[in-house]
């Protein structure tokens, strides 16, 4: 990894070593999250390249009878 520089007009270039470890591509949309005095990065990703992640989930559930309509 490696620092970066904020230019004047309060861009920030990500490392190509940054880059390739996550796999970010042009016009890819981030989110920024702010922890403090801190910062985090983390891609975004479509719903359609999450689909299966979940598979295998037990979905089912109890429920009481109050809960029912």
């Amino acid at each position: 990894m490696g620092a970066v520089t904020i230019s004047p007009k309060l861009q920030v270039l990500i490392p190509k070593s940054v880059r390739r470890h996550m796999r970010l591509v042009p016009r890819q949309k981030v989110q920024v999250i702010a922890h403090g005095d801190r910062t985090e990065t983390v891609p975004l990703k479509r719903a359609r390249e999450l689909r299966g992640r979940l598979s295998g989930l037990d979905t089912s559930l109890e429920r009481d009878r109050e809960d029912r309509v």
